[in-house]
C-alpha cells in the first residue's frame, strides 16, 4: 500500500460495494466518491505518482461504522480484566463507577485515547461519546474525551455530549456542571431518564432544553424507562422538540422501554418521532431490542453503539463496531440477509445521519446508501461472502477509510 499522506486521489481497486459486483472506485481529493466503475467496463484507471492504490481483493465496500453512543471515558480496554462489582440499577452502578474511575492503572486521558484508537482500527470513523459531568468529576472527563478527540483529528470525526450521568436535580450544583460543559465546547447537551432518576420530569427537561436553546446544540436523552415511564418521557421530549422547533436536533438514546409497549401505542410514538425527526441510539440490549423495522417505516433515523466496555458498568464491550453488528442481529433474532445486512447499514450511515441529518439515512430495511458517487468517502472494506458473511465472520482483513484517507489497515494505524 502506498503511503497514504500523498494528496493525490485513493484508487480502491477491485471492490465490492455492498457486496455486488466487483468495481473499482476513485475518491478524489476532495474526500468525496468521484467514480464507480464496473471491473467489467474496461482497464482499470492509470493511478498517477500522487494516487494512493488499495487493492481490494474482492473484499466489501461498505460505509465505515458510526460508534453513536459510546462513552469514550468509561472503559477499561487494553487493562487487566476486573471482577463486576457494581449494584443494581443506573444510580448504584454510577456510584460503583464514581468509586474506582480514579483508581485505574493508567490515567483517564490514557484510557479514552486508547478506546478511540481501537474503535478506529477495527473500522470506526463517526463518533458521538458522551463526557460525564457531575459534582465529583467536574470537567476532568470531559476534558479526557477532548483530547482523545484532537488526537486524532483527521482520523475520526468526533462530536463530545455533555452528560449528567448522576441526573440533575439529586445533586447541588449538577446543573451548573453541565451548563460549564456546553459553555467548554460540548456538542451536544445530554438527559438522563426524567422521571426515574430525577423524579421530576418537567424540571429536568426545563434544563436539558433550556440549555440547548441558549447555546443552539442539539439534544439526546438517555432513556432507561420502563414502558409507560419511556412513553410519558417521550411524549415529553417530543412536545418540547415540536415546542422549540427542534426537529432534527434530537435524539433518545437506548428507549428500549418503547419496545413493550402495544404495537398501536409504538406506531404512534414512532410515527411522531418521524415527523419531528428525532432520531434513536441503540447497543443492541439483550432484552427490549428495538423494533428495527417498524422504526425504519416511521422514518426514524437509528444509529447503533458501544456503550462502555470493560468498565465498572458492565464487563462487554470490545471497541469493535462489527461485533456489536452481530450482537445487534443476534438480539433481534435476524436470520435473513436483508435485515442481517439493516443491521450493518444501521451500524454505518445510520450512525451517520445522526451526525448529520442532512447526509444520506436510511428510508427502509433494504436500502444501502453510503457508497454512491458523490458520498463522503467514509467507508471499510471487509472480508466475506456476502455482507452477512462479513457480520458472521468479523473477519480482521480491514481496510478503514475516512474522508478518502486510508487511516487503519488490519487492526493497526496507519
Amino acid at each position: 500500500m502506498a503511503n497514504s499522506t500523498s494528496r493525490g486521489a485513493l484508487i480502491l481497486r477491485n471492490v465490492r460495494p455492498w457486496g455486488g459486483e466487483p468495481a473499482e472506485v476513485i475518491i478524489p481529493d476532495d474526500g468525496h466518491i468521484g467514480e464507480v466503475r464496473p471491473l467489467a467496463s474496461g482497464a482499470p484507471r492509470q493511478s498517477g505518482p500522487d494516487d494512493v492504490v488499495v487493492e481490494g481483493r474482492g473484499r466489501i465496500l461498505v460505509p465505515s461504522f458510526a460508534d453513536v453512543h459510546v462513552h469514550l471515558d468509561s472503559n477499561r480496554l487494553e487493562l487487566p480484566f476486573r471482577p463486576h462489582t457494581g449494584a443494581p440499577g443506573v444510580w448504584g452502578m454510577m456510584l460503583n463507577d464514581r468509586n474506582n474511575w480514579r483508581d485505574a492503572e493508567v490515567s483517564i486521558t490514557e484510557r479514552t485515547t486508547t478506546a478511540l484508537r481501537m474503535a478506529i482500527e477495527r473500522g470506526t470513523t463517526r463518533v458521538r461519546t458522551y463526557a460525564q459531568v457531575d459534582v465529583d468529576a467536574g470537567l476532568e472527563r470531559f476534558e479526557a474525551v477532548v483530547a482523545a478527540q484532537e488526537e486524532f483529528a483527521g482520523r475520526c470525526e468526533v462530536e463530545i455530549i455533555a452528560f449528567p450521568q448522576a441526573g440533575l436535580l439529586k445533586e447541588k450544583g449538577s446543573a451548573e456542571v453541565l451548563e460549564r460543559a456546553v459553555q467548554a465546547g460540548a456538542d451536544v447537551v445530554g438527559g438522563i431518564d426524567p422521571c426515574q432518576l430525577d423524579r421530576d420530569p418537567v424540571r429536568h427537561l426545563d434544563i436539558v432544553f433550556g440549555l440547548a436553546e441558549k447555546y443552539g446544540v442539539p439534544v439526546d436523552v438517555h432513556l432507561h424507562e420502563p414502558a409507560e415511564l419511556a412513553r410519558f418521557s417521550t411524549e415529553l421530549i417530543l412536545d418540547r422538540t415540536e415546542a422549540l422547533g427542534m426537529t432534527g436536533n434530537v435524539s433518545i438514546s437506548h428507549g428500549y422501554g418503547l419496545s413493550a409497549l402495544p404495537e398501536a401505542q409504538r406506531r404512534e410514538i414512532f410515527e411522531r418521532m418521524g415527523r419531528l425527526d428525532v432520531a434513536m441510539a441503540t447497543i443492541a440490549p439483550m432484552s427490549g431490542p428495538l423494533p428495527l423495522a417498524e422504526l425504519a417505516q416511521a422514518g426514524v433515523r437509528v444509529g447503533l453503539g458501544q456503550d462502555g466496555q470493560r468498565d465498572y458498568w458492565s464487563p462487554y464491550g470490545n471497541a469493535d463496531m462489527l461485533d456489536r453488528t452481530w450482537q445487534l442481529a443476534f438480539t433481534h433474532g435476524y436470520r435473513q440477509d436483508e435485515m442481517i445486512e439493516h443491521c450493518l447499514a444501521v451500524a454505518g450511515v445510520g450512525g451517520a445521519s445522526l451526525l448529520d441529518p442532512a447526509g444520506p439515512r436510511l428510508y427502509g430495511v433494504d436500502d444501502r446508501p453510503g457508497v454512491d458517487v458523490g458520498d463522503v468517502a467514509d467507508l471499510v472494506l471487509l472480508a466475506g461472502d456476502t455482507p452477512t458473511a462479513a457480520v458472521m465472520d468479523r473477519s480482521p482483513d480491514r481496510t478503514v477509510i475516512h474522508r478518502g484517507r486510508v487511516v487503519a489497515d488490519q487492526l493497526e494505524l496507519v
